[in-house]
């Protein structure tokens, strides 16, 4: 595919795994609302303005897996995430969208990604002008310790795609020549897929998008650390009653997530919060509250020191909406990779942490000022790259 095409020709191709989860199933409505009431999404997005060489920012097609059965449209009346007279006049459309059976998670792994190498490459056909770019939406996966794999021939020997199903899906975009994004806690960037990536010049952008209460915790951990405010303690609980809700209320497979919103404090700080205790004083707690639906609340109670030692306290309650904050980032996220892989960036983009509660790659920004800063030095280095003339070797 070259990159000289006409701006009406060009378009992103989202392949989402989890097409029908309450993200994705948001971020389908806003690719089909783009087309009909494009004012709606674009006013959310932040690379709004950026890479005019992506063509049009309202030019986003939407494709995916899902293991759930039934239409889209069902799926997202079900949910309860948006508005009917948000979605419904474009219920035909919604449908139309191509959402393909998720593999069985016990078939071999080296069919899973044959089977979604072919589906992948077979979905780009459909869409022959578009770059496409792999969206990992899949819930969070139980933790597993993966054994050392020097190679991805090694890796597919061992059991880990049943417990983390994402793997297939990234080492498949990778063969294909696909950006991925990982939205999810669940940890795919192993060593043999990140060589793979690298060598084969695919962005690796993740993991964990930071959504909500994660993303002002950032900001305001940022700023006590610019006034030098020493924090003794921090609080945080979560509620939401929405499919991730019930799913996190698995210990083994929350434990990621909150070990990303824990982590990420004391990487700020450079300090563990509750040095002068006999414990740990900052807590993190997930709830399963069904009443809440997609409609996450979050409280934070922050302890911190002046001078003399003065003790003051902050609290930050948050009324959010778990999917409506997600599905911009998406898109966003999207448009990202696709020029990333323009300018031949290829493995782990640490600089896009400000999308995510853990950025991998090396030396990733951590404060709130060096994540904005990350973020435009690698707007002028995409532009510096000239990614208009740069052939875009797709699936």
């Amino acid at each position: 595919m070259q990159s000289d095409q006409t701006a009406d020709d060009r378009s992103l191709l989202l392949l989402v795994a989890g097409a029908k989860g309450a993200i994705g199933s948001t971020v389908a409505v806003a690719t089909v609302l783009l087309k009909h009431q494009p004012d709606l999404v674009l006013s959310s997005l932040i690379s709004k303005p950026l890479f005019p060489w992506l063509g049009p920012a309202r030019a986003i097609a939407f494709a995916g897996w899902d293991s759930v059965s039934g239409s889209l449209s069902e799926t997202i009346g079900s949910q309860n995430v948006l508005p009917d007279t948000l979605w419904r006049p474009h219920q035909s459309a919604l449908d139309d969208l191509r959402i393909l059976a998720a593999p069985g998670v016990t078939e071999p792994a080296g069919r899973q990604i044959e089977q979604l190498s072919a589906q992948m490459r077979s979905l780009c056909k459909e869409h022959p002008n578009a770059r496409p770019v792999f969206i990992n939406l899949l819930p969070a996966a139980k933790t597993v310790v993966c054994p050392d794999a020097a190679s991805l021939t090694d890796l597919l020997k061992l059991p880990v795609f049943a417990d983390c199903p994402d793997l297939a899906y990234v080492i498949a975009a990778i063969e294909c020549g696909i950006p991925v994004v990982n939205f999810t806690p669940n940890c795919v960037e192993l060593p043999p897929v990140v060589a793979a990536a690298i060598e084969n010049s695919v962005p690796l952008a993740g993991r964990d998008g930071k959504t909500g209460q994660t993303y002002l915790k950032v900001v305001l951990a940022s700023a006590l650390k610019a006034r030098q405010l020493m924090v003794e303690g921090w609080y945080s609980l979560n509620i939401l009653g929405n499919a991730d809700g019930a799913n996190l209320m698995d210990p083994q497979k929350a434990a990621a997530k909150l070990a990303n919103k824990t982590d990420l404090l004391t990487d700020i700080l450079g300090y563990a919060p509750g040095g002068r205790y006999d414990s740990p004083t900052h807590k993190v707690h997930i709830d399963y509250y069904p009443p809440r639906g997609d409609s996450k609340e979050a409280w934070d109670v922050i302890d911190f020191r002046g001078l003399f030692g003065l003790p003051m306290s902050l609290r930050l309650n948050l009324m959010g909406r778990d999917s409506i904050l997600a599905a911009p980032m998406v898109l966003d996220l999207g448009r990202w990779a696709a020029t990333l892989r323009l300018v031949g960036r290829g493995g782990q983009v640490p600089e896009l942490g400000f999308f995510f509660k853990k950025p991998v790659g090396g030396h990733p920004p951590l404060t709130f000022q060096e994540q904005l800063q990350a973020l435009d030095r690698l707007v002028r280095d995409c532009e510096a790259a000239d990614p208009r003339w740069t052939r875009y070797e797709g699936a």
